[in-house]
């Protein structure tokens, strides 16, 4: 890296202390951090529109000249309005400022200027309130806009940008091999930096845009891949190809093609000499305990241990139910570790399991205790990956020698994207449901239609069946939560009145909700009203309906969880999408949803309509956040960087040659910022 660039920011000529103190809220700690602050958006003022054909009440921009400034008007005690005419000949237009004397007084009778705001008015009269104005002579034609922080006004940060691109000076700063820049056809790191912050026209603009974000997704590729390498030390339990054909024929269901391909992948990786990691992405329903069974009885097969990691105690106690009803007929002894059991019971189990008398270990959090001690551990599952920190993860797996890892995930991801997610890690995916699930009816309606829905729920419940409502928490804030608790409240004493309303929401205590979802399980609970903490797990085939209060306010990808939710049984299953804002896009969101069952399909259209930030929730995946490559419309990119990232590792794994070692550092610098994030 040039010393330069690595200097902090505040010894950049105009900016100082005071300065340096507001770009370090924006994450700006060094002259790289700004020019790698990259505008938002672009203002294209090269093809103003003309006064008479710009269009009312839309963004427009407008090239006119100062005619006459009106005298200052008075509305109310601290409003004063400024207006000034402009024309461009074609028509006039009077452009208003509020408050802001030093705008107007910078406007000079005969003078051109760039107006950039709402079109108000009619055809006669025409208005532009508070726009921003752009005096013609030495306004450069692309005005970059720029993610700001009080105190820190777009002109300063264009000139700290214009000074720290001059500490280049002209120099060949080039983190990519020579070779990489010609094949994928780019302009120099140098040509982009400068032409991303001073475009001269949309076409510069898109090449540097273009080289940007190669160079991001191609460190993101090598990132993933090196980390996926690094987990390459020999197992302790390499294994010897068994049959697991009895697993197969003691199930009292036949396996999709999915979940054999599946089985096999496993069984393919287990006995290789280094770690299997695999992951099992499977839409809501399709299987994956009975893949993470097969998986198990494999290594039990090889005198080797498996142990089931589950996020939460009735998760882990569904999960010990299923592996029980699998393989104990063949054999194979289960047990469930939680942390809820007596010191005593806990003690005892722990003892059985370091002597080698369970084969599957089934908990929550204690399995990675340190007074947890197995006898050959030789697979790791862990469900819902992105519920465990990654040091949870190492120590359940460093309870044995290098173990085979395998995580499963119920969140349907397009392929490319997955690869990049989960780079570390070698995929399996389950696309088709197990016979017998059937499809949940979804219907969407708006709130008018709230009362009729919820007669339909009763329908359900005077049936014997269970239900659940869903409102959103925004920003898990009080007034929230309040929300969600009247909410509670108004249903149990009005509209379901004569039936037993439980409530599940965030801030709950682990322990609460799972005596909340244990009532619910029982059937001591009809409805239960909940925040999307009920989105991933608790299987109770008695629910057989669900209300999404706001849907709105979901991605698809999260609202296809949470109808997952329902349909677990043998009752015909019904989920009913209210929203109170029925806008054309919304109404599109839902018809979607409405239309489609499949979990990959519609998380595709959620990447589309939504990209890949707002997708992620709150990048719970731990995908690092993109400054300028955006996933859902640089796909194409994406699988470039992939291609090019394993030619480059295949000749040097670690970085090490001297081409590669501007690459070294941007795959450094990216994962050391999202170590800091975390």
């Amino acid at each position: 890296m040039l010393s330069e660039l690595a200097k902090p920011v505040m010894y950049l000529s105009g900016v100082g202390p005071k300065k340096s103190e507001l770009y370090e809220k924006l994450g700006v700690k060094t002259v790289y951090d700004l020019l790698y602050h990259f505008p938002r958006y672009y203002i294209d003022l090269n093809e103003p529109q003309a006064v008479r054909d710009a269009p009312l009440n839309e963004q427009v921009v407008l090239k006119g000249r100062v005619v006459r400034k009106l005298p200052e008007g008075n509305i109310r005690r601290g409003l004063t309005v400024y207006k000034a005419i402009v024309t461009d000949d074609t028509a006039d237009i009077t452009i208003v400022i509020y408050n802001a004397g030093f705008m107007f007084k910078a406007l000079e009778v005969g003078h051109e200027y760039y107006l950039v705001g709402k079109l108000t008015g009619n055809m006669l009269r025409r208005e532009i309130n508070s726009p921003q104005i752009y005096p013609v002579a030495g306004t450069d034609p692309v005005q970059p806009v720029y993610r700001l922080t009080e105190g820190l006004t777009q002109k300063q940060l264009r000139q700290n940008v214009h000074t720290a691109l001059g500490a280049l000076d002209g120099s060949i700063y080039e983190p990519l091999p020579n070779d990489v820049v010609r094949e994928q056809g780019l302009c120099s790191l140098s040509y982009a930096l400068q032409n991303v912050h001073y475009p001269t026209d949309m076409h510069t603009l898109e090449l540097a845009k273009s080289r940007l974000v190669f160079d991001e997704l191609l460190t993101l590729a090598l990132g993933m891949l090196m980390m996926k390498n690094r987990s390459r030390d020999n197992t302790g339990c390499q294994m010897n190809d068994e049959s697991v054909d009895e697993y197969f024929s003691a199930l009292p269901f036949e396996l999709t093609a999915g979940q054999k391909s599946a089985i096999n992948d496993c069984i393919e990786d287990m006995r290789k000499p280094f770690p299997m990691n695999r992951l099992i992405q499977g839409d809501v329903g399709s299987g994956k305990t009975a893949v993470a069974a097969g998986a198990a009885y494999f290594a039990y097969k090889n005198g080797c241990q498996t142990a089931l990691m589950a996020p939460t105690e009735i998760l882990a106690g569904q999960h010990y139910d299923t592996l029980k009803a699998f393989l104990e007929p063949l054999g194979v002894k289960v047990v469930l570790l939680t942390g809820s059991l007596t010191p005593k019971k806990k003690e005892k189990i722990k003892a059985e399991i370091a002597a080698g008398e369970y084969n599957v270990i089934v908990g929550t959090h204690a399995l990675v205790q340190a007074s947890t001690e197995f006898k050959r551990l030789g697979l790791v599952i862990t469900d819902e990956q992105h519920r465990f920190g990654v040091e949870q993860r190492a120590m359940l797996a460093g309870k044995g020698d290098h173990p085979h890892k395998l995580v499963m995930s119920a969140t349907p991801i397009p392929r490319t994207l997955a690869l990049m997610i989960y780079g570390d890690l070698d995929i399996s995916v389950l696309k088709e449901l197990p016979k017998g699930r059937q499809p949940v009816e979804t219907y969407a309606v708006t709130g008018k239609l709230r009362e009729r829905a919820f007669g339909y729920v009763k329908q359900y419940l005077e049936e014997g069946r269970q239900a659940y409502i869903v409102c959103p928490m925004i920003e898990e804030s009080d007034s929230d939560l309040r929300d969600v608790k009247s909410y509670a409240k108004e249903i149990s004493e009005g509209a379901f009145s004569g039936y037993r309303v439980g409530l599940l929401h965030g801030r709950l205590s682990a322990e609460s909700k799972e005596k909340v979802m244990k009532k619910f399980k029982a059937h001591e609970l009809d409805i239960l009203v909940s925040t999307t903490v009920v989105e991933v797990g608790v299987d109770v085939p008695n629910a057989a309906v669900m209300v999404i209060e706001n849907s709105d306010r979901f991605g698809l990808s999260q609202l296809h969880q949470l109808r997952g939710r329902v349909g677990r049984g043998e009752h015909k299953s019904v989920c009913i999408l209210i929203t109170d804002n029925p806008t054309e896009e919304v109404v599109q969101r839902l018809k979607i949803l409405s239309s489609c069952h499949d979990g990959f399909e519609i998380s595709q259209q959620d990447l589309k309509l939504r990209g890949p930030g707002d997708f992620f929730g709150s990048r719970q995946h731990g995908l690092p956040k993109m400054k300028i490559a955006d996933m859902s419309q640089d796909m194409d990119v994406l699988v470039r960087a992939q291609e090019t990232a394993k030619q480059i590792l295949c000749k040097d794994t670690h970085l090490d040659k001297g081409e590669n070692r501007g690459l070294r550092e941007l795959v450094e610098r990216l994962f050391e910022q999202e170590t800091a994030n975390d």
